[in-house]
């Protein structure tokens, strides 16, 4: 049969095993301490704060067409092949991009062009290339082109310089 455990007895067993851990635990204490360090472990090296470079200034649009790399601007274009075609004549989703550089806007022969760009003057100069790629909904609203642009100013001048280059 068991026997009844009483309070008491419960409490004491309970007191006495709280107590062996405190010892343990006080004992480990004294045998695992921490001696110190004579020197710090690292050192920290307070450095004067540096002061900010000055930003480079910005490229002029004739700068960067100066640099303007048509082999990287070939790259870029890759960007632009899923509607454009730089061959003479070959009209994809957007117009044949072939000559463009220079030639009258919505010129290319048997493209149909959507109704904002039919009422647009003037020639694709480089400039206006430059600033349409960089945001076409911006420059041309009510556009059919979907592209959001190119942000980076260098190869806006590199695939213009590409397009310069497909001609000659």
């Amino acid at each position: 049969m068991l026997k009844k455990v009483s309070f008491t007895k419960l409490l004491g067993s309970a007191s006495g095993a709280l107590l062996v851990f405190v010892l343990v635990d006080r004992a480990g204490g004294l045998y695992f301490s921490n001696p110190g360090l004579d020197q710090p472990a690292y050192v920290v090296i307070e450095e004067e704060p540096a002061t900010p470079a000055e930003p480079e200034p910005e490229l002029t649009f004739e700068e960067r067409m100066a640099q303007a790399d048509a082999a990287a601007g070939k790259r870029v274009f890759n960007q632009c092949k899923s509607c454009h075609r730089v061959e003479e004549g070959a009209n994809a989703v957007g117009p044949s991009l072939y000559g463009v550089v220079g030639r009258p806007v919505h010129s290319a022969e048997g493209f149909s062009y959507s109704d904002a760009f039919a009422g647009l003057e003037g020639s694709w100069t480089a400039e206006r290339i430059n600033a349409f790629i960089t945001s076409p909904r911006d420059v041309v609203p009510g556009t059919a082109m979907t592209f959001a642009g190119l942000k980076d100013p260098q190869d806006r001048a590199n695939v213009i310089a590409y397009l310069e280059s497909v001609v000659e």
